[in-house]
């Protein structure tokens, strides 16, 4: 059976899903919490964007048409970014630990974690995740995939402006200082 890179950059997805939804069992009670209107702020543009960049709805359209050459090194340069940012993202969760929420949040006895991948960037967990969807972006070469990815960045932004909000607010001596030492998504610069 030969390698079939469009299919690992599903597994990818698959596989962090389901550690996603593993690391759910283990976080501490929520304390403080983003408004729902908040959250759907950000998360309907990430759901819209997924459905476009993952979906089958659009065969036979334009939006399902090639903006880049179907290759394999395409392919395989698609998937390594793919992985790489997936297995990025699943780090900065890992040493982010019981702090985790899928939402805005503040945990019980939540501690500011600054190392890891939290040294490289704020919010190294979208830094993966937006290195995951280019690569994902890359390797099916689609239209629809641009417009998925471009619609899902301003839902990233919306949601860090709103964790940014909460760290300042519950570490105010240490997040000010944390902020200009460390940028938010693209270690060293922005």
């Amino acid at each position: 059976m030969p390698f079939k890179p469009l299919e690992a950059v599903g597994y990818c997805w698959v596989l962090l899903g389901l550690f996603w939804l593993a690391g759910k069992l283990f976080t501490k009670p929520t304390q403080r919490a983003q408004s729902l209107g908040g959250d759907l702020l950000h998360l309907l543009p990430f759901l819209a964007g997924a459905a476009l960049i993952g979906g089958y709805f659009f065969r036979g359209t334009w939006l399902d048409s090639r903006f880049i050459a179907h290759t394999s090194a395409v392919e395989l340069a698609g998937l390594a970014m793919t992985l790489a940012g997936c297995l990025f993202a699943a780090t900065a969760r890992l040493i982010l630990g019981e702090n985790w929420s899928g939402r805005p949040t503040v945990k019980a006895g939540h501690r500011l974690i600054v190392n890891g991948p939290y040294a490289l960037a704020r919010h190294p967990i979208y830094t993966g995740f937006v290195v995951a969807l280019a690569g994902t972006t890359l390797a099916y070469g689609l239209w629809r995939c641009i417009i998925g990815f471009a619609i899902v960045l301003p839902g990233l932004a919306i949601k860090m402006r709103q964790e940014e909000r909460l760290m300042m607010q519950t570490f105010p001596q240490d997040y000010p200082e944390y902020r200009r030492r460390v940028k938010a998504l693209i270690p060293g610069v922005f």
